[in-house]
């Protein structure tokens, strides 16, 4: 039998929606590095944590409110049409931004103009998503599925460490930023371009296949919800989730606040985005290992010990790192925190698969992406009304700790049966 990653790397129809994926990416990681250094980083702004808030509820809540009716328009439209004339209206969405961005505004007309360019982004990897199961054959389903959101974050993050730096190499400020956002729309010809390699309807959907309704979709996630909460182990594990991008936002909103205004001096932003960037990458190799460690681990001890064992640690750090306000503490705190956030989605995702029925399942991971990208607001919106200016970190980051162990104390308690529920 075909090892499932060889059959799914095998497969050319998949290489090519993977191309796509990994270009449109790309894009969207530049577009971001762009936006941090313009808002953030820029000499002649002042960093808050209310600007801070406002860049993450337009990068993350676009998808908590479209992201579970895009199933409506993707069974109804040719995916391969979606993801080519997609791309390209996001490439067009691009001006305005430029515009703004190119006078220095930093205002409601950029943040208007850069939330329809993430909506876009988000109807587009959901066609990205549905699209997988008819370009692999079935045993190597859940293998594609793992291979598409990895390497697309790889390729976001790799395209936004390549966006800082040619912004630098142009001398930095806006001029540099309206250029990488020039280059991010030409990111998006090439991958609407790309989606033309394929036949109209290789994507799907399917002839056979219906579309629901928009109440159809409420009422099948209502019934989600139902079973989600009676299943306490993909509920909890959930809950859990949750609890750390609360924690990946605050943190986050801290590590910038004192990397801009507290550890290097207010003129010093380029230092500031260097030492926020190797953070971050910390937090990606912190995330690695976690995905590597626990399928061993989670055999081992079970997900609910080790998930707990990986907050205890993360909640001790992420107080640590902040009182001791340096850049190696933070950067040692990204790798932790990384990595617990690892730990927490890879055991989240298998309990849930294991716990939830398959005629429930679409819908509980809707709720579960609307619940993720709602909390890692909560998290940034919880610190810019307690501590705006980092003044009282010390005192956020025990909070930010306290909340990190009690959730790993707590979690302890949630018992498995032996096997799971069948329906």
């Amino acid at each position: 039998m075909t090892h499932p990653l060889k059959a799914a790397l095998g497969s050319p129809l998949y290489r090519k929606l993977l191309a796509i994926r990994l270009t449109g990416q790309a894009g969207d990681g530049m577009l971001q590095s762009a936006l941090a250094t313009f808002v953030l980083f820029s000499p002649e702004r002042q960093a808050s944590a209310s600007a801070i808030a406002a860049a993450f509820a337009i990068l993350a809540l676009p998808y908590s409110l479209i992201g579970p009716f895009t199933g409506v328009f993707l069974d109804r439209w040719h995916r391969q049409r979606v993801l080519l004339w997609g791309n390209i209206a996001r490439a067009i969405s691009m001006l305005p931004v430029v515009y703004f961005t190119a006078q220095g505004d930093s205002g409601l007309g950029l943040g208007v103009s850069v939330l329809a360019a993430i909506g876009i982004n988000r109807f587009v990897l959901a066609g990205l998503s549905a699209a997988v199961p008819l370009t692999v054959p079935e045993p190597s389903l859940y293998t594609a599925n793992a291979i598409a959101p990895t390497a697309g974050t790889m390729a976001a993050a790799v395209a936004a460490f390549l966006g800082v730096g040619l912004r630098q190499a142009l001398g930095g400020g806006d001029t540099g930023s309206v250029v990488v956002l020039c280059i991010t729309a030409g990111v998006f010809v090439v991958a609407g371009l790309l989606a033309t390699r394929v036949k109209r309807g290789q994507f799907g959907p399917l002839p056979g296949e219906h579309a629901q309704s928009a109440r159809q979709v409420v009422r099948g996630l209502a019934d989600g919800a139902t079973q989600l909460w009676h299943r306490h182990p993909a509920r909890n594990a959930i809950v859990m989730v949750s609890a750390q991008r609360i924690a990946i936002g605050a943190g986050t909103i801290i590590a910038v606040l004192l990397l801009r205004l507290h550890i290097n001096p207010p003129e010093e932003t380029d230092r500031a985005l260097n030492e926020l960037a190797l953070m971050l990458a910390a937090a990606a190799a912190g995330a690695l290992l976690g995905a590597v460690l626990t399928p061993y681990m989670s055999r081992l001890i079970g997900p609910i010990r080790w998930t707990s064992i990986s907050f205890l640690i993360a909640g001790v750090v992420s107080w640590w790192a902040v009182a001791t306000a340096s850049v190696i503490s933070l950067i040692f705190a990204g790798l932790v925190i990384g990595f617990a956030g690892q730990v927490a989605k890879v055991c989240g995702d298998t309990l849930v698969q294991e716990w939830i029925d398959e005629g429930n399942r679409g819908r509980v991971f809707a709720l579960y992406d609307v619940a993720v990208n709602v909390a890692l607001v909560s998290g940034v919106v919880f610190v810019a009304w307690l501590d705006p200016l980092a003044e009282n970190a010390n005192l956020t980051a025990t909070a930010i700790g306290v909340g990190m162990i009690a959730s790993g104390l707590l979690y302890l308690r949630t018992r498995i049966g032996p096997t799971p529920p069948v329906s």
